[in-house]
């Protein structure tokens, strides 16, 4: 059982729309370090790790751990309700099995979602051991995937350890983003080597919504190898993705 309250709604608004774009449904655990969500979807070509820290809340009574299966449509259809002014409960009683989302603003709503019986395994993305770190400003990768939208269906990550470059190119256009150490909009550049390797966009596009929660990405990656993107709001939420790599025959 727990009751934890939030008024810091865009957490919620900013972040659960763009997993509900990825996965359909999940297992979101409440404990003593918050409510979080690891799962991969179903075609396991990429991995959310969602994280809404303790501290992010207004009101925490939690008690033990407790596993909530949950439709992402369903939850977002409640998410999507919830106005600028409201405060947001969330709650579950012993024995229940249902999830209690109370809207206080201009009166008091409440909606209940039934939990589901979810299983499976949590990805090993612990395990993972990237070569290189790139941080940018959040809007650079957007204009980044956006340009390479319009030429391919996925585009090329490289690091350096000058310098970072994402590029793509089609049957007749091409484009190509630069960065070098030390110009405006690349934070942090740590690659000792040279990498390479190429992300489908149609997962990119979805990830990269994610900016509304942090105006910096850092990207972790290696040579035709998963990439992890990690958008961080400090002692709030920390919303990441793994990607699996493109691999050219």
């Amino acid at each position: 059982m727990f009751k934890v309250s939030l008024s810091n709604v865009d957490l919620l608004r900013n972040s659960i729309p763009i997993i509900s774009e990825i996965i359909d449904e999940g297992v979101f655990k409440v404990d003593s370090n918050g409510l979080s969500l690891l799962s991969p979807d179903r075609s396991m070509i990429a991995v959310v790790n969602f994280q809404l820290l303790a501290s992010a809340f207004d009101e925490f009574n939690v008690t033990g751990e407790d596993l909530l299966g949950l439709n992402l449509a369903n939850l977002v259809a409640v998410v999507k309700r919830i106005k600028n002014e409201d405060k947001v409960t969330l709650k579950k009683d012993e024995g229940t099995n249902v999830l209690e989302i109370i809207l206080e603003g201009k009166g008091k709503r409440k909606f209940e979602i039934p939990l589901l019986d979810i299983t499976g395994e949590k990805p090993p993305v612990d395990q993972l051991d990237f070569k290189g770190k790139v941080e940018l400003d959040s809007s650079v990768l957007e204009e980044g995937i956006s340009d390479a939208d319009i030429v391919d269906d996925s585009v090329v990550f490289e690091a350096h350890p000058d310098m970072f470059k994402m590029w793509a190119k089609g049957d007749v256009s091409s484009t190509q983003l630069e960065l070098k150490k030390g110009e405006d909009g690349l934070v942090k550049l740590e690659s000792a080597e040279a990498l390479r390797a190429r992300y489908p966009l149609e997962y990119l596009k979805k990830m990269i919504k994610a900016a509304k929660l942090s105006d910096k990405v850092a990207l972790e990656f290696g040579t035709d190898y998963p990439m992890r993107l990690k958008f961080t709001a400090m002692d709030k939420v920390n919303l990441s993705f793994v990607l699996a790599p493109r691999v050219e025959e």
